[in-house]
C-alpha cells in the first residue's frame, strides 16, 4: 500500500482494522451484558434497577453523595416527597 500525500497506507490500514476488531468485540461484550440483565430479569430482578446500580457503583462515593443530596433538593423542591 502507498503513502499518499504524507499519509502511509499500511499504517492507517492496521488502525482501521484494530478499531473494527475492537468494534467486533465491543458489540459482543455488549450482547453478552445484554444477555445477564435478561438472565437476572427472569429471575425476578428489575433490570432498569439494576443498570443504575451499575452506573452508581462506578461513581466516586463523594460524587454519588452529591448527586443524591441534589436530587432530594430538587425531589422536595417539587413537592415529590
Amino acid at each position: 500500500m502507498a503513502d499518499v500525500q504524507g499519509v502511509a497506507g499500511e499504517r492507517l490500514k492496521q488502525y482501521i482494522e484494530r478499531i473494527e476488531r475492537l468494534s467486533e468485540e465491543k458489540q459482543g461484550l455488549q450482547d453478552d451484558i445484554t444477555d445477564v440483565y435478561a438472565e437476572a430479569k427472569s429471575a425476578g430482578f428489575d433490570s432498569k434497577i439494576m443498570k443504575m446500580i451499575v452506573r452508581l457503583r462506578k461513581m466516586a462515593s463523594e460524587k454519588r453523595r452529591e448527586e443524591e443530596e441534589i436530587l432530594d433538593i430538587y425531589k422536595a423542591a417539587i413537592g415529590l416527597e
